[in-house]
């Protein structure tokens, strides 16, 4: 595909309308959604209308939700809103409300440059003072989640599942969330980045390794990642990892499981579908990654990618195999509620291009508290130990931005 021609460039600039939730348009004060990866960059400011409302219902059906978006698509720009696009986030559990709006405006480019559209210059050198950090669950009883979880493949179908970990960092002061996005960008300059306004005050901001679907026209792109390895900090123990990596039976098992998965909810909707036999190496500052890249094209092009991302969340990279034996497990383990972690954040226009990544590598923003997200695969013959290790270094994309000098 050629990467030059994916994605729109436009300026929308709305007219006010009637809100989805009151009789006048919400401000746009603080409502700036920003989303760049490597082939677009989006700019939205202010919100039409709000659709917190789940994915799917308990029975599974997601008819209603997409029925729902393009309703209020459709309304945005009957209320003058030239192409209207949907953005926001999708919680790791489907039938959870979604963190969705309809932004007044909203600019999308092609090919992503090094400045980042409109954000307004924010001091980034101001040291950020962290007053107390807690991981939510401790060492030991993760350690513990992954032994049960283990213990578990031997007495049900589940061959996966990902257990997570939450890290609560309190800060001495409020730190604003557009300054810490700025750091987050000037430290990952790959990725996919987002800072997402949420309706509760906080932000949602994150520097994504992993492309659930990109759409254009036709054309689909996915990039799952499962099977990790912590960098080092010489070349020669770099390479070593990387290469112990690529040819690790367990990491090529915990990925395959991904792909596979992947490939039999595509495949209907493709052809022709292309799918690479063998895994690559992807990697970010902290973490290398198996990475395969999928690409297809739709044998019906008004799918959406919104109906491509809904279709695929949760992934066996963030849930497990099978995936709903798989989330109760989960629901079982983990002693909190993943909420938008491991969920997938994007946008969709009215004519379904779009882009959707796994929220990953993120942090939600409070006034003046962080709280991280880090989880890791776990198959028959993981080890706790282990386990835990790479949520540690998967926790520095992010505590990087808070503590400069960790892990320099």
């Amino acid at each position: 595909m050629n990467q030059s021609s994916v994605g729109l460039s436009l300026w929308q600039e709305s007219v006010v309308g009637q809100s989805a939730v009151s009789d006048q348009p919400v401000a746009a004060t603080n409502n700036e959604f920003v989303f760049r990866s490597g082939r677009q960059q989006v700019f939205a400011q202010g919100v039409f209308s709000r659709l917190q409302i789940p994915v799917e219902t308990a029975t599974g059906c997601q008819q209603d939700f997409h029925r729902q978006v393009k309703s209020e698509l459709a309304r945005a720009r009957a209320c003058g809103i030239a192409n209207p696009i949907v953005v926001g986030a999708i919680p790791f559990d489907r039938r959870q409300p979604a963190e969705l709006h309809i932004p007044l405006q909203a600019r999308v480019v092609d090919n992503a440059g090094a400045t980042l559209l409109e954000l307004p210059r924010i001091a980034t050198r101001k040291p950020v003072s962290v007053k107390n950090r807690r991981s939510l669950p401790e060492k030991e009883r993760f350690c513990q989640g992954v032994q049960q979880a283990v213990a578990n493949f031997g007495l049900s179908d589940i061959r996966k599942a990902v257990l997570s970990r939450v890290l609560d960092v309190e800060l001495e002061e409020r730190v604003p969330a557009e300054r810490l996005f700025q750091r987050l960008l000037a430290q990952n300059p790959s990725g996919h980045h987002f800072l997402l306004p949420l309706a509760d005050g906080s932000s949602f901001i994150g520097a994504s390794p992993e492309l659930l679907i990109h759409k254009q026209g036709d054309q689909i792109i996915s990039n799952p990642l499962a099977g990790s390895a912590a960098r080092q900090s010489t070349v020669s123990a770099d390479e070593a990892v990387s290469q112990a990596l690529l040819g690790s039976g367990k990491d090529s098992h915990e990925h395959k499981l991904v792909i596979d998965e992947i490939e039999r909810l595509l495949s209907p909707l493709c052809e022709p579908l292309s799918v690479p036999a063998a895994p690559s190496l992807m990697s970010t500052r902290a973490m290398w990654h198996l990475s395969t890249l999928i690409e297809g094209q739709l044998k019906d092009s008004q799918t959406s990618a919104l109906e491509l991302a809904t279709l695929l969340h949760p992934t066996p990279a963030v849930c497990g195999v099978p995936t709903r034996q798989a989330h109760k497990l989960i629901n079982l383990i983990e002693p909190f509620d993943r909420e938008l972690f491991a969920g997938t954040v994007g946008w969709c226009d009215e004519q379904g291009n779009g882009e959707w990544v796994v929220s990953i590598r993120c942090g939600r923003v409070y006034d003046d508290r962080i709280r991280l997200f880090a989880g890791c695969g776990i198959v028959a013959d993981s080890d706790p130990e282990s386990e835990w290790h790479e949520t540690e270094a998967k926790l520095q994309t992010m505590l990087r931005v808070l503590l400069p000098e960790e892990g320099q």
